[in-house]
């Protein structure tokens, strides 16, 4: 029975559910192209039309712009379905951009993106409306397969199927059966591949071409490099703060006490005894501060026991149960190792202050090129990256790493802090055990 039931199991995961999935893609495609695209091409090209007319396509223009990128949009949603990913090739808005102002009409004439979505309009409408064969083929094939003209012409009703129509006698009725069966099989073939037809066609047109690709990216590296030396400015400037309100102050009062130490030490020896004693007080303070600046820096026991040991070490610090699961085969880059370990730490810390939770977890793993980390909590919900606020300076500092971080806090919780970068993870290394022999 068990058997039975692990087959079952697996015939729907391995095929029907794809083949649902690919016929409701088809579908969904198909309404979307044949309602949509005919008419925001009109709209695209009226609004043009009416641009020398009084200026009324200024602000015409871009709003049927902003449809069609919806539209485009919608499609690009719907091949994430077959496991196409297309990225947005759109230039970002300049500031300023608002509806019905001249920089937001020159900046979506200006974007060649703009022309490639109204080219696909009207080729993209056609393969989209060849897509509803992949949900209508299958569907005929499975009234067959279910014996829906057998029922029917057993009732007595005027039906047909496929090449009988309508069915003589009940020997076509029967019939009807497997061939519903070869329609069906052919169907779900045939619609994986036109969607797929569809797919890899607007792949053409709503994908970033190689040299806009290109600017993005050095757009995106500028943004994050003006990040990246903003954050390291800030910081260099709280570790000069640090210095100079603690352990410098402290290192200045030490000075003093000795010097008095000094001056004291024939003529009231008790005095300078007791100066002696501020001072060494005084040392030992300072010699905290500095050991708490340098962990701030780098702390210890990252480079001693990696990010695994350290993250556990940050969950020991929380006052409530903190659940880690760890996933690594090997260490990352020390500066990678950071940039978590600080951002693990930033949310960790929020957790103990503001979200009244029962409990916590952090998971570290790493699949496919990429370290993933995330924090979360039975809390009350409700947290965002203000402006300012520690969670936003955890994005800047993990954009430097070209990573990203997706906070989902609704009211009520829970609350889940997902953080990833691209990185590359060395061997781990041999235990001293083992090379001890």
């Amino acid at each position: 029975m068990e058997f039975v039931d692990a087959s079952v199991r697996l015939l729907l995961r391995t095929r029907l559910r794809p083949a649902a999935v690919t016929a409701a893609q088809g579908l969904l495609t198909a309404l979307l192209s044949l309602t949509t695209h005919v008419a925001l091409f009109v709209l695209s090209l009226v609004a043009l039309l009416l641009i020398p007319a009084f200026g009324v396509g200024f602000a015409l223009f871009p709003v049927v712009t902003g449809a069609v990128r919806i539209c485009a949009g919608l499609h690009r949603r719907l091949a994430r379905w077959s496991g196409v990913e297309m990225p947005t090739p759109y230039l970002p808005a300049p500031a300023g951009a608002q509806f019905g102002t001249w920089r937001r009409f020159r900046w979506m004439v200006g974007d060649p993106a703009t022309w490639r979505d109204l080219a696909w309009l009207l080729p993209g409408a056609v393969t989209g409306a060849v897509c509803l064969a992949a949900f209508v083929l299958p569907l005929y094939g499975l009234e067959g397969l279910i014996g829906v003209p057998l029922v029917l012409r057993a009732a007595g009703a005027w039906y047909g199927y496929g090449p009988f129509w309508p069915l003589d006698n009940l020997v076509e009725a029967v019939l009807c059966v497997p061939l519903g069966a070869l329609l069906l099989a052919a169907g779900v073939a045939a619609g994986r591949w036109l969607v797929w037809l569809h797919v890899t066609f607007a792949g053409f047109f709503l994908t970033p071409t190689r040299g806009a690709a290109l600017a993005l990216r050095v757009r995106q590296l500028t943004v994050t490099r003006a990040e990246a030396v903003d954050a390291q400015a800030a910081e260099l400037r709280r570790i000069e703060r640090d210095l100079h309100d603690g352990a410098q102050a402290r290192l200045v009062a030490l000075s003093m006490s000795i010097g008095l130490a000094e001056q004291l030490v024939r003529d009231d020896p008790e005095a300078a005894r007791r100066l002696l004693a501020e001072a060494r007080e005084t040392s030992g303070q300072a010699l905290a501060e500095l050991r708490g600046l340098v962990r701030g820096i780098h702390p210890p026991v990252l480079a001693e026991r990696g990010l695994p040991g350290a993250v556990r070490a940050l969950a020991l610090a929380v006052p409530l149960p903190v659940e880690v699961t760890v996933d690594l085969p090997g260490r990352a880059a020390a500066p990678v190792e950071s940039a978590v370990y600080f951002a693990v730490a930033e949310a960790l810390a929020n957790v103990g202050k503001h979200s009244g939770a029962a409990r916590a977890w952090v998971e570290l793993r790493h699949a496919d090129g990429r370290l993933t980390a995330e924090v979360g909590d039975d809390g009350r919900g409700g947290a965002a990256p203000a402006a300012g606020g520690g969670l936003a300076g955890t994005g800047r500092r993990l954009a430097a790493f070209d990573g990203t971080m997706a906070v989902t806090s609704p009211a009520g919780g829970p609350t889940v802090i997902s953080m990833e970068l691209p990185c590359a993870l060395s061997s781990p290394r041999i235990s001293p055990s083992f090379e001890r022999g």
